[in-house]
């Protein structure tokens, strides 16, 4: 008994028995050519061909790679060259028997499909009970869809109940006999599903869920070129580009010149030591702050360069942080020992102060939805507010050091420095508590963009990566920069945040490649240590640090000159052209 006919194209390029349709293409036959005949078509068996024979040096197997070429080809819709492939080489694309299969499917004949089914070559009976329940299901949908609601009980008693697959399951599908509005999720898609899907669409769920050598999986030809494409990203230490900068013609190989490596600007608005500096999350601004008692916010421009946007006035010591709110239009200052501000990004006014009696703030940072503040106190406690100023929660005993980096994750995991060598990440919610201990006096840490990674700045003059998805786990070590009395700051950044940079007390910038942990730059130019590195989340080629020579130095790539523009000469901002020299 087959089910309801069904209209709708099927998506993918088949292959059919003598007695079928050779190739699909979107629904359509392809047109043969005048001189090709369809019975000469028909590829030799595969079990004629030797399935054993190699090609290549890494032991490649040669039926496996023609019917990989063969798919490709069918999905980009190349049906006659993929037809003509399969009776030259003697491979064909698929078994007869699978062909069918497939036909069965697309055509809705639901019993022949399950006689196929258990001739095409799959040994695992729990995938063959899988695969009855997806045929089944669409079987009981169309009928549904036909307003066959009978034929629809029958076969979800006589056929789906028996298999015994998934008892909730059919409870819901009866549930759809007597209304049609419950909410039913596909359990291969996981999207919600209340009617039949298309057939095209129930091939790919048990091409999904049938063993490769029986169905290939759908653009696999493109799946294996891609991954060969992220191998050689990730061995190159300088790929600092948009993956479609890449070409297939060649290996993949880039050069130092991706790398930001050349100061072409040099900002002199601070009048003490720079202390910090964040780009915001859109990388349109970057804000800085300074023991001289303010944070500036500029302006980036497209072609990376800055201007002075806002001079943040108001604290009456130095600013050991700042923190971009979610959207970018708000950001956080904090006075060492004294409050927390809250300013407006547009007219660089301050909205909110926070303060608790005479405890004063040593961090501060927002949570994730940007409805609550956060910062460290001096008496190691942290505490929340909401953005009114009010007191929301306090986490009392000692959560924080005197001198610590405070932030949260995307999922309300507060993060904080509360022991000498030990960060805690505490989890808002629940209240549970867990800790990295190293074996080191930890400086500074900096939360990776995607939430999955912390970059930790030792005392001993290391930098350690830490997975803290699940388990956590050291993943990297990252060694030269120097560092010996003061506070350094590292971060993530360039293209999909593949490398690490950090501040120096050598007056010097660092950079590594995040996945092989080598040294790949040594940037000059400051005169006094480097306490803080930025680089810009939307423009991997762009990069900023902070010095105690009371300077921030835009870095680029070398290959970019800056024109001096005659409306400069009275800034205090100045545009070099490589590194130290103007």
């Amino acid at each position: 008994m087959g089910g309801a006919s069904d209209e709708e194209p099927p998506s993918k390029r088949v292959k059919a028995s003598s007695t079928d349709h050779r190739g699909l293409s979107n629904g359509k036959l392809p047109k043969e050519p005048s001189s090709f005949s369809f019975s000469a078509s028909m590829a030799r068996p595969l079990a004629l061909q030797d399935d054993d024979e190699v090609i290549g040096s890494k032991g490649v197997k040669k039926v496996e790679f023609v019917r990989i070429i063969t798919e490709a080809l069918y999905s980009l819709g190349y049906s006659k060259t993929g037809a003509y492939l399969e009776q030259e080489s003697g491979i064909p694309f698929h078994s007869s028997t699978v062909t069918v299969f497939i036909q069965q499917i697309l055509d809705g004949s639901w019993d022949e499909s399950l006689t196929s089914l258990h001739k095409i070559g799959i040994v695992d009976e729990t995938i063959i009970k899988l695969a009855c329940f997806i045929i089944l299901q669409q079987k009981f949908f169309e009928l549904l869809d036909g307003e066959k609601t009978m034929d629809a009980l029958k076969t979800l008693r006589t056929e789906i109940a028996p298999l015994s697959i998934n008892n909730i399951r059919v409870r819901e599908l009866s549930s759809l006999i007597l209304s049609p509005s419950p909410r039913i999720i596909d359990g291969i898609s996981g999207l919600e599903l209340t009617k039949s899907k298309p057939r095209s669409e129930l091939l790919e769920d048990l091409q999904k869920l049938f063993p490769p050598n029986v169905m290939i999986p759908e653009r696999r030809l493109l799946q294996l070129v891609e991954q060969a494409l992220d191998l050689q990203h990730d061995s190159c230490l300088f790929h600092n580009s948009l993956v479609g900068e890449t070409s297939l013609f060649i290996d993949h190989r880039c050069g130092r010149d991706k790398i930001p490596s050349q100061t072409v600007q040099i900002l002199q608005e601070h009048n003490d030591e720079v202390w910090y500096l964040q780009y915001s999350k859109n990388g349109k601004y970057l804000a800085s702050s300074s023991s001289d008692h303010s944070a500036i916010i500029w302006e980036v421009n497209p072609d990376g360069r800055v201007s002075l946007k806002h001079k943040l006035i108001g604290h009456q010591k130095p600013v050991s942080c700042v923190s971009w709110g979610p959207n970018d239009d708000q950001i956080l200052t904090c006075g060492l020992e004294e409050v927390v501000r809250r300013w407006d990004v547009s007219s660089g006014e301050c909205i909110e102060v926070y303060e608790k009696g005479i405890i004063g703030t040593i961090s501060c940072c927002w949570s994730p939805d940007g409805k609550s503040v956060i910062s460290g106190l001096t008496d190691k406690t942290i505490i929340m507010w909401d953005l009114d100023g009010k007191e929301m929660e306090c986490f009392k005993g000692q959560k924080t050091l005197r001198i610590s980096d405070l932030q949260m994750t995307n999922e309300r995991k507060l993060i904080t420095i509360w022991k000498e060598n030990s960060i805690l990440i505490l989890d808002i919610e629940s209240g549970d508590e867990r800790c990295i201990k190293e074996d080191q006096s930890i400086v500074s840490f900096t939360l990776s963009g995607d939430n999955k990674f912390l970059l930790v700045s030792l005392a001993n003059e290391e930098l350690h990566l830490w997975s803290i998805e699940g388990h956590f786990r050291l993943i990297s070590k990252y060694r030269g920069y120097k560092r010996s009395r003061f506070i350094v700051r590292g971060c993530f950044g360039g293209f999909q945040q593949a490398f690490i940079a950090s501040g120096s007390e050598d007056s010097q910038v660092y950079i590594w490649h995040r996945g092989s942990g080598e040294l790949i730059e040594t940037l000059g130019g400051h005169s006094g240590a480097v306490n803080c590195v930025s680089w810009n989340p939307s423009n991997p080629h762009i990069m900023a640090s902070a010095s105690d020579d009371r300077t921030i130095r835009i870095w680029g790539l070398n290959h970019h000159h800056h024109h001096h523009h005659a409306s400069d000469t009275n800034s205090k901002t100045c545009i070099h052209y490589c590194n130290g020299s103007s």
